[in-house]
């Protein structure tokens, strides 16, 4: 197994992980909308969005989720065997050129012999400059033990 991605055993309840900080883009926002097919007016029109109470263009909730599960996907990279459950809260705007980051922290831990490693839960916050928490949530993964 290849050996860049914590497995079952690296993790403990308590332990927290901050990952790099992306600004958002223009070309973050199109690219997710051609991505997924979501051209709502709020995401893709300035003229419309501007109208709008957020008073410009704002990011897909899911994009942010999606920036925030690239990090946590690389930590557990040749380990997570499923992605399990999420229950996620998206508490404010994201918008171009905002700079998010994300905290995660695990918070249970669940062998599983069948998989040879457990499920793990993860609670996320997703932070922009301002230090607000812009999205929040917990992931259950399953992931598998390093055989190194």
């Amino acid at each position: 197994m290849n050996k860049i991605g914590l497995g079952f055993d690296d993790f403990e309840i308590g332990q927290r992980f901050e990952s790099y900080k992306i600004t958002v883009t223009e070309a973050h926002i199109i690219i997710f909308a051609g991505l997924s097919g979501d051209f709502n007016p709020l995401h893709v029109d300035d003229t419309f969005a501007r109208k709008s109470l957020f008073g410009s263009r704002i990011a897909h909730g899911i994009l942010t989720l999606s920036l925030m599960s690239g990090y946590l996907g690389m930590l557990v990279a040749s380990t997570a065997l499923a992605f399990l459950e999420m229950k996620v809260k998206f508490l404010l705007p994201v918008k171009i050129g905002d700079t998010i980051h994300s905290i995660i922290e695990v918070i249970e831990k669940r062998p599983t012999e069948k998989y040879n490693g457990g499920v793990i839960v993860f609670k996320s916050q997703v932070y922009n400059q301002k230090n607000e928490i812009v999205m929040e949530g917990n992931f259950s993964l399953l992931i598998a033990r390093r055989s190194d």
